[in-house]
């Protein structure tokens, strides 16, 4: 096994022994007003818990399953407003990248970039994100065994960044259906780069409502708990203030009002596994 990184992501650090990173925020950006609403709720819940936040939001829903359903703002709008939440929080950010030619200009204006699940073997997209420099979470396709993504690490690593998170969301079991195998946390850590676990996607019902994902939000805790007890570096939780009348992913999203209580619970599970 390669020794444990640490990786600082804008004065947070995240792997070894210290507590989790929560990465979090709503699905798809809606607004600035929103956005800002969603930090402060979730900078305060973050500091009651006694953990670092990195801001999640997208500016485009490249993999939505209808052709008919909300994308989101786009790029420019989008990385304006991260950009903005970013300076005015003094929080790291993260988004999504679906082409190479995003990477650059997302760059500017967050300081993760993640790989989407369904491109997590896209060699171009993976060496563009690469060669930003900027910390990179790549999200195990649902598609792969977790032992394969040593190989997704590598491309990226080849870039000379070794700011690489991996991450969790679940694997296909079936039709509109995933299902989590913890194995696979510490499998991918035996890479040596930092894990994430996806509590929200992991109960994600792909395509189970036509034409959008269902999803069963009230299993995200459980499999959060079940993932501080294996021993992740952070978690990524989507939120938001009514999810049932989100615009995306509303099914999995955890009500942000019922993310204090959580993330203190999850401290203590988190600090229990890295303290025994």
């Amino acid at each position: 096994m390669t020794d444990p990184k640490i990786i600082d992501i804008a004065g947070i650090p995240v792997g070894g022994t210290n507590p989790y990173a929560l990465i979090s925020g709503p699905c798809q950006l809606e607004s600035l007003d929103h956005a800002r609403m969603m930090a402060e709720k979730l900078m305060e819940a973050c500091a009651s818990a006694g953990v670092g936040l990195i801001f999640k939001a997208s500016y485009d829903k490249a993999n939505r399953s209808s052709i008919t359903t909300q994308r989101g703002l786009g790029m420019e709008e989008g990385l304006r407003i991260l950009s903005q939440i970013r300076e005015e929080f003094g929080c790291p950010v993260l988004t999504d990248v679906h082409d190479p030619s995003h990477c650059a200009p997302a760059a500017e204006a967050v300081d993760v970039l993640q790989i989407p699940a369904f491109l997590c073997r896209q060699t171009d997209l993976l060496l563009a994100a690469g060669k930003t420099g900027r910390a990179i979470n790549v999200k195990k396709g649902q598609f792969l065994a977790p032992w394969d993504m040593a190989n997704v690490a590598e491309k990226v690593a080849s870039t000379g960044n070794e700011n690489i998170l991996l991450c969790d969301r679940g694997t296909s079991f079936g039709y509109n259906a995933l299902v989590s195998d913890f194995r696979g946390l510490p499998i991918m850590a035996q890479t040596g780069y930092p894990v994430v676990f996806d509590a929200t996607h992991s109960v994600q019902q792909p395509g189970g409502h036509g034409a959008t994902s269902g999803g069963q939000r009230e299993f995200a805790p459980v499999l959060a708990r079940a993932a501080c007890a294996v021993g992740i570096s952070a978690l990524f939780i989507e939120s938001h203030q009514d999810p049932d009348n989100a615009p995306s992913d509303g099914p999995n999203m955890i009500p942000v009002d019922q993310m204090p209580a959580l993330l203190s619970e999850l401290r203590r599970y988190d600090d229990l596994t890295k303290n025994r």
